[in-house]
């Protein structure tokens, strides 16, 4: 009884350690990563996402390679320009890992490469370039360090996907012209600015008062119009008064005429009417009177009318 007891308490054993065994060669890739997988210490194989089984004791994962693109921010690297200016220039490269074999075996600290390489590359092309160009051509600079950092590092399974230049620092002289150049540019700017400006006032002052002056005269001119319209109709008005007025007289005295032929007057009353008009005109301002020819037999034919009113 012991004896079997002690046999299914081993087999139990041996089933846990097969279990363990089995479970521990069960390997499951996560997305965007890459096994490296070696057998008695070399390469086998390099295993994607997804689950995977490996040979105990024989195969283990050698490195765990990230497929993601990384970033690394350098630390500023003095350089030189055409124009033996030195300046410190920092860089960031982003990269990413295509061969994780390449990657694992092609050289033995990838980030450490990378970094002296950027650093060698950058003083090449900063050396071509003065001061002046380096400050203006970070775009270009990008491109050609791109460009030669993803050839270099093809055989490490790598790819430079973008190089940025992160900060351009010039020696503190440089810097402080630098910086009054640009004071001095903004000084300007501002004066351009205010020149501009003044500029537009006034011209919008011309035009204002431009626009016055049209609408005085314009105020002015319909004034003028409005006046002699005035003044045309008062004349027209007392024009046509006095034509009223006239043909008003005209057609008394032509009444007068016809109540006087109506009444059909002797001479002597026509002469006596003369008389009348003449010392009416006498007792005038008039400073010369001229007596007609025929005042003797007017006054002769006064005298007799007075007689015979005398007699009756």
């Amino acid at each position: 009884m012991l004896g079997a007891g002690l046999g299914a308490a081993f087999l139990m054993f041996l089933a846990f350690i097969l279990a363990v065994v089995v479970l521990s060669c069960i390997r499951i890739v996560p997305q965007a990563y890459a096994y490296v997988v070696e057998s008695l210490g070399t390469y086998k194989c390099t295993w994607s996402a997804g689950l995977h089984f490996k040979v105990p004791i024989i195969d283990k994962v050698a490195r765990k390679v990230t497929m993601k693109e990384q970033v690394v921010d350098f630390a500023p690297q003095p350089v030189i320009t055409k124009d033996n200016v030195t300046m410190r220039i920092d860089t960031v490269v982003f990269f990413q890992i295509t061969d994780p074999k390449l990657f694992c075996y092609g050289v033995e600290n990838p980030i450490m490469a990378i970094e002296n390489l950027t650093a060698t590359t950058l003083r090449n092309i900063i050396g071509d370039l003065e001061l002046d160009e380096t400050l203006t051509s970070r775009e270009t600079i990008n491109t050609k360090m791109r460009a030669t950092l993803d050839v270099a590092t093809d055989p490490w399974g790598i790819k430079v996907n973008r190089v940025e230049l992160k900060n351009i620092i010039p020696p503190a002289a440089i810097q402080d012209a630098m910086e009054k150049q640009m004071k001095a540019e903004r000084e300007r700017r501002e004066q351009i600015l205010i020149a501009e400006g003044e500029k537009k006032s006034a011209v919008l002052r011309a035009e204002g008062h431009k626009e016055s002056m049209i609408l005085q005269a314009e105020a002015e001119k319909q004034s003028a119009i409005l006046r002699a319209e005035a003044k045309k109709e008062a004349t027209i008005r007392e024009a046509e008064g006095q034509a009223e007025a006239i043909l008003a007289i005209q057609k008394a005295n032509a009444d007068g005429i016809i109540l006087l032929n109506e009444a059909a007057p002797s001479g002597e009353v026509l002469q006596l009417k003369s008389l009348e008009a003449f010392a009416k005109a006498a007792d005038g301002q008039a400073t010369k009177i001229i007596i007609p020819s025929e005042i003797q037999g007017i006054a002769g034919l006064a005298k007799s009318v007075t007689e015979i009113a005398k007699e009756n």
